[in-house]
């Protein structure tokens, strides 16, 4: 049998997925941010979807406190960036201070920063050598809040790094000195901003830590084209259908300029198929009106 901590939850209860990119060249439009939509590839591949994302520049104070929300919060969050050890990398240092724990070198990172340092040598025909400054000044990139756990790197060894909220035994009294034991499991995973770098290691995290809760079953998306009519005027029935059909979320897309729908609201529905058909049939029954017009309707299988 598997412990509670990996036993499948619910949609209602399981923890929701985060992103936090961080960077100045971000905000700057210097370099165009692809973590986003690949992010949302990766949980989509696994039956999975990105409940929100944060962007932050290279402001300390800004990231600690971005990172003090996440570690407070229930959800599995996936911070990019910012973990090297130049001068304007603070990711590292600030999650410490949102934590409240000192920053210490990791045994396993230094190991494998050595590592790392040993290959490039070799690769290069010079010799390593430890003591010089350059090659010291690398450990800092794996000195991180204590406790912490390493993200492997296969592109270079370099680790990222994580801390978790364990999931709460229900049977424990609420509360407990341990702030990070809030919310059920999550955590905040922390991987470089390079993409080839941070999309295996995010891969990694979400099938060695989080296999149980990958969906096996399908998801279907279904929703239709309406004309002539307000998002306002629709809100009922999508209180009703949402009401109706637990698990079932209702979706409204309104357009003023669309060039082939002009004027319009794509009005769906997005669940368990069953759930879903049955929500949809509910959705069209109620938009049969002298005063809407229904047009193409479109179907997801996600």
């Amino acid at each position: 049998m598997s412990s509670p901590s990996h036993s499948r939850p619910s949609e209602a209860t399981a923890p929701g997925f985060g992103l936090i990119i961080v960077g100045d060249e971000i905000l700057s439009g210097k370099r165009a941010d692809k973590h986003l939509p690949k992010v949302i590839e990766l949980l989509a591949a696994r039956g999975l979807s990105l409940s929100w994302a944060e962007y932050v520049g290279d402001d300390p104070v800004r990231i600690t406190a971005t990172l003090r929300r996440a570690f407070a919060g229930p959800d599995i969050v996936f911070s990019t960036g910012g973990i090297g050890a130049t001068p304007d990398d603070h990711t590292r240092q600030c999650a410490a201070a949102a934590l409240g724990l000192p920053l210490q070198l990791h045994p396993g990172a230094e190991a494998l920063i050595r590592e790392r340092m040993q290959d490039v040598a070799r690769e290069q025909g010079t010799t390593y050598e430890p003591d010089r400054p350059d090659n010291i000044h690398r450990f800092n990139m794996g000195v991180f809040p204590q406790g912490a756990q390493l993200i492997p790197n296969p592109f270079n060894k370099i680790p990222g790094f994580y801390v978790t909220r364990p999931a709460r035994d229900p049977s424990a009294p609420p509360g407990g000195s341990d702030a990070r034991q809030v919310g059920e499991g999550g955590g905040v995973y922390f991987v470089p901003g390079f993409p080839v770098m941070a999309w295996p290691m995010v891969e990694w995290v979400l099938d060695t830590q989080y296999a149980h809760l990958h969906r096996k079953s399908a998801r279907l998306e279904k929703s239709v084209i309406v004309y002539g009519a307000m998002e306002a005027a629709l809100t009922p029935l999508m209180e009703e259908v949402e009401r109706l059909y637990p698990g079932v979320k209702v979706f409204s897309l309104p357009s003023v300029d669309h060039p082939v729908h002009g004027r319009h609201i794509e009005l769906g529905v997005k669940g368990v198929p069953e759930a879903t058909e049955s929500a949809y049939a509910h959705l069209l029954q109620g938009l049969q009106s002298p005063d809407i017009q229904l047009g193409p309707e479109m179907v997801h299988n996600f």
